[in-house]
């Protein structure tokens, strides 16, 4: 449930968006050729736009190097983008009349995957909790290391057990849980959880995931919770975006996702997905091949090598965002918000066939929107599918 009081900082009110994302850009130089260097560029990240709406979350899932966690990074400058605009509740970041990239770091604070590897490992937990608030608050000792040991009794870790432990006396979970607590020492606003779990076995992983909720809603925090898992994504966010080689493919929300996913590869992806329901069986392989290279990706839509459905103009016009208003057949009615094995075998062309489209100007998408980047989806795009979504609407 999504928190509407404006929280003391709050600038812009409940309707502002806490984070505003546009064309954000980031390609790295390839190394090989003379000294090293060939001339070309990974396209790491490559023109990302979406927004958070506050006390919200929002899910980003795709494969692996789809640029999930280069994009995280370059929200908090950890890298520095190429290219893009950033905006936190209403403020540019890194701009004369805006907020600077410490104002940000200060009220956007990141959990990284590995719990063991980003805390110091010679300093004790409340050392490690207080070290934030003293050195960017200026916070004296006393005040900064009490606020550890509320902290770590909020985080389920009691004070008198773990403050003066080290990150190596501690499990996986329990060094988690610290890191959270750091991240919340300097009150932030915003918590970016980069595969914050997925190093945790499933009972730890589900109470860490039941801590994160708690926090959401006591303290009105947004978060960008990155994830490979999409069962964890559906079930802690509430809207998600489906990142492919470096760019968005999809964005809606989450129950919107789940059920009648637009673009073919987040449909594979859900077929991907793990079920203990028997009858949710499909003989069809959810996705072959592996993503081709960033170096030099294909033209058009990106994921056009790897689709069943692509055509002439997937290779020549790059899809851009596109809104999406569901109508659900009657045949999809009635059987909830999972994807079933009786629409998995109807393949892509078949779901998306049930969507009425119309084009947006608005690529970052608002709370609500549904948005895919498949020319099939897109009226007049071109392809052979196009006229039939578009058919009777005009």
């Amino acid at each position: 449930m999504m928190v509407t009081h404006p929280l003391p900082e709050d600038r812009g009110g409940p309707a502002q968006p806490l984070l505003i994302v546009r064309d954000l850009k980031k390609h790295f130089p390839a190394k090989g050729g003379f000294w090293g260097f060939g001339g070309d560029t990974v396209q790491a990240v490559d023109g990302v736009s979406f927004s958070i709406a506050k006390g919200s979350t929002l899910g980003v899932v795709g494969e692996s190097g789809c640029g999930k966690s280069t994009t995280a990074r370059l929200l908090l400058h950890l890298i520095a983008p190429d290219a893009g605009e950033i905006i936190f509740d209403g403020d540019a970041v890194g701009t004369s009349d805006g907020i600077s990239v410490r104002e940000l770091r200060l009220a956007a604070q990141m959990v990284f995957q590995d719990s063991y590897s980003s805390l110091n490992p010679r300093s004790t937990i409340a050392d490690i909790i207080a070290f934030g608030p003293r050195a960017a608050r200026g916070v004296s000792t006393r005040q900064a290391h009490d606020r550890a040991e509320r902290l770590l009794d909020q985080v389920g870790l009691r004070a008198s057990l773990f403050a003066r432990r080290y990150p190596h006396e501690l499990s996986g979970g329990q060094r988690q849980r610290v890191n959270i607590a750091r991240a919340l020492a300097l009150e932030p606003r915003l918590l970016i959880l980069d595969e914050a779990v997925s190093a945790l076995d499933k009972s730890v992983e589900a109470q860490i995931l039941n801590l994160l909720a708690d926090l959401r809603r006591d303290l009105g925090l947004t978060y960008l919770f990155i994830s490979h898992d999409l069962n964890v994504v559906r079930h802690v966010s509430d809207q998600v975006v489906v990142m492919y080689l470096g760019r968005i493919v999809e964005i809606a929300p989450v129950a919107d996702l789940f059920r009648h996913p637009a673009h073919p590869y987040t449909q594979a992806l859900l077929r991907a997905m793990p079920s203990m329901d028997p009858d949710n069986r499909t003989s069809v392989p959810p996705l072959t091949g592996d993503p081709p290279n960033p170096i030099n990706p294909p033209s058009g839509c990106r994921f056009r090598t790897r689709c069943t459905f692509a055509e002439g103009v997937c290779a020549r016009v790059s899809p851009v965002l596109s809104a999406i208003e569901e109508e659900p057949s009657p045949a999809m009615r009635g059987k909830g918000d999972r994807l079933r094995a009786q629409a998995v075998d109807e393949g892509p062309m078949q779901e998306i066939s049930r969507v009425r489209l119309t084009p947006t100007l608005s690529p970052s998408g608002g709370e609500g929107a549904h948005l895919a980047a498949c020319h099939m989806v897109i009226p007049g795009s071109g392809h052979s599918q196009a006229a039939v979504v578009g058919a009777g609407h005009d």
